[in-house]
């Protein structure tokens, strides 16, 4: 099947889901990391071991009609790296209802935060919202990853709107913004996914590039991936694929054009 077509999925039946989680990372001794504050309820649960944070996920979904909101706090000086444990997918239901999921972000002067989840999948008939609004401090450093996936194997997306709202030092850095799956103009076009079945991007921040960027861009990475600085500092990789596995191969690749790397 094409990217637009799609099959009935199977469905998947409960309540909807209103939660919050909440984290607040201090710096502890020794240059370790302290969790002051470490809350989740159904249908995420966050879970520290081995120096990181796990995002798990405890229940089917998202669903139509299910909230989610992440606020993480970086104190200064402190370091925190997030990842979970699977994929989300994002799963279709009866009604017009959306599941959303919000995320609020501040990281501290000298902080550091590592965002690092699984793709996103939007499954057939899907109708999922994603918003994170991060705030960085003089200092602060950051990695962010994100992850969509196309439909599941066989089937076209349903609809996901995804947006990411960056400041640095009080001034914006990135507005960026990916709306695909039906009511999305050109959604299949070459100016947003090209026919991909993955899209992706990490943003970093207080890691300096190394080299002349759109030189190493044209030269090892091909058309599917371009490494871009920001105005205000950072730079951003994005990268199209066929899958999830070469989209992960793609970003990690423009990665390695900053020097530092950081994974």
């Amino acid at each position: 099947m094409g990217p637009g077509a799609s099959r009935r999925p199977a469905r998947v039946s409960r309540g909807a889901l209103c939660a919050g989680a909440r984290v607040v990372a201090g710096p502890g001794p020794a240059g370790a990391t302290r969790l002051e504050v470490l809350r989740s309820s159904p249908p995420l649960a966050l879970r520290p071991a081995a120096g990181l944070l796990w995002m798990v996920g405890t229940a089917a979904g998202p669903l139509p009609g299910d909230r989610v909101s992440l606020r993480i706090e970086v104190r200064e000086g402190a370091s925190l790296t997030l990842r979970s444990t699977a994929a989300t997918v994002a799963l279709g239901g009866q009604g017009d209802s959306h599941s959303e999921l919000r995320v609020d972000v501040e990281v501290g002067a000298n902080g550091e935060l590592r965002w690092f989840p699984e793709p996103t999948i939007a499954s057939a008939r899907c109708h999922h919202r994603v918003a994170a609004h991060v705030r960085l401090a003089a200092g602060a450093r950051l990695v962010w990853r994100d992850e969509l996936v196309l439909g599941r194997h066989g089937e076209g997306p349903g609809r996901v709107a995804s947006r990411i709202e960056v400041d640095a030092g009080g001034v914006p850095l990135m507005r960026q913004e990916l709306r695909v799956g039906e009511g999305a103009p050109g959604w299949l076009g070459a100016a947003v996914t090209g026919g991909a079945g993955a899209v992706g991007m990490v943003l970093v921040v207080g890691f300096g590039p190394a080299g002349d960027l759109p030189e190493l861009t044209a030269a090892a990475l091909g058309p599917e991936v371009a490494v871009l600085p920001l105005a205000g500092g950072g730079t951003l990789v994005s990268a199209l694929a066929p899958d999830a596995l070469e989209l992960r191969r793609r970003l990690d690749a423009g990665l390695e054009t900053l020097g530092t790397c950081p994974r």
